[in-house]
């Protein structure tokens, strides 16, 4: 089949595109500051592609370094000659170099996907990829409460499960509005339930609390708030529950950057010289914003402004990098960058 076309998509657009994209497409490039959705989106292609065989992770810090090595493993066979595909992940423009040299090379090649963390759809890689035939550029912005909701309802309608209640905007705020975590919890539930979409169940509160699944109380966000707020006497309690309830730390980051995220979106639509605590209500009767965060947002906005903002998000992007990258020292590494941003806070 001839490979011509070039996609692009966004988090509402993904969706319908996925099956075309994957079946015509070789080369795939995710971006955006939600990063588990560009992930989530990586997962789908793979899922869907004709024959997905063997991955080959490597990692952007590697191309950067090396960027003949992406052509060369995206040409060579896997180990028993069967199918292969390549998963880069990388921070900003690390693949650049690798793709350009991917796209120069002759010879049919397996399918690369690349989740670009601090990369947009209006980066030098983004456009590089774009001008290429037979690849998808797609660009995932954070979703707010509601979209993660109906996000978590469509996870659950898959598993032949229906949400009572609330319950679908708990398990999003639980999540920290991370769809793999959100979608992990709805997993657990589905299975708690014996769910399938032709034994479809009905899942409330009861059974919520019966997996001890996160909740506002127990899970991820008062940390965070604590650490954002520069609220330094609760943080040593708030570490130490970190520990004691074994949370992730790789998705204790993703809390974090998931408010940074959240954050920087709130503090563009401000106008110049605008009171953080109207604009803030403002946004709570937009439904932008759930009205449990409003105190806590509040604070940190008049906080996390302009560049000491970007220095947040860019130091949140390296440590979720330093933690995929050094497992066994996560907690240590996510306890000091916690203690450096309460520092900040507090000044």
């Amino acid at each position: 089949m001839a490979r011509s076309q070039s996609f692009k998509a966004t988090q509402n657009t993904f969706g319908r595109m996925a099956s075309q994209s994957a079946r015509e497409c070789r080369t795939f490039f995710f971006c955006g500051p939600d990063e588990s959705a560009a992930s989530a989106a990586a997962a789908t292609i793979v899922s869907q592609l004709p024959d997905a065989g063997e991955r080959v992770e490597i990692p952007g810090s590697d191309l950067r370094r090396d960027p003949v090595r992406l052509a060369d493993e995206a040409r060579s066979s896997s180990l028993f000659g069967d199918a292969r595909h390549i998963l880069v992940r990388a921070t900003g423009e690390e693949a650049h170099d690798a793709l350009k040299l991917h796209f120069e090379a002759d010879g049919d090649a397996c399918p690369v996907l690349v989740v670009a963390t601090s990369a947009t759809d209006k980066s030098r890689t983004a456009k590089l990829v774009a001008g290429a035939n037979g690849t998808l550029v797609a660009m995932f912005y954070p979703p707010n409460l509601a979209d993660m909701a109906n996000t978590v309802r469509d996870l659950a309608d898959r598993h032949g499960m229906r949400l009572g209640g609330d319950l679908a905007q708990r398990i999003a705020r639980a999540s920290g509005l991370d769809r793999r975590l959100a979608e992990a919890e709805v997993d657990k539930l589905a299975l708690y339930l014996d769910a399938a979409p032709d034994a479809p169940k009905t899942a409330d509160l009861a059974a919520w609390d019966a997996i001890g699944a996160s909740s506002e109380e127990d899970g991820f966000m008062p940390l965070v708030n604590a650490a954002l707020g520069g609220h330094a006497k609760r943080l040593p309690n708030e570490l130490a529950r970190l520990h004691t309830l074994s949370l992730n730390p790789v998705g204790v980051a993703l809390a974090f950057e998931r408010r940074a995220a959240q954050l920087a979106q709130l503090s563009a639509r401000m106008r110049p010289g605008e009171d953080v605590g109207s604009f803030v209500e403002a946004q709570k009767r937009a439904r932008r914003i759930f009205f449990k965060d409003e105190r806590d947002l509040s604070e940190q906005l008049r906080i996390w402004r302009g560049k000491r903002l970007d220095r947040l998000v860019s130091r949140l992007t390296a440590l979720h990098q330093a933690l995929l990258a050094n497992s066994q020292q996560a907690e240590l590494l996510l306890s000091q960058e916690i203690a450096w941003i309460a520092r900040v806070a507090a000044r």
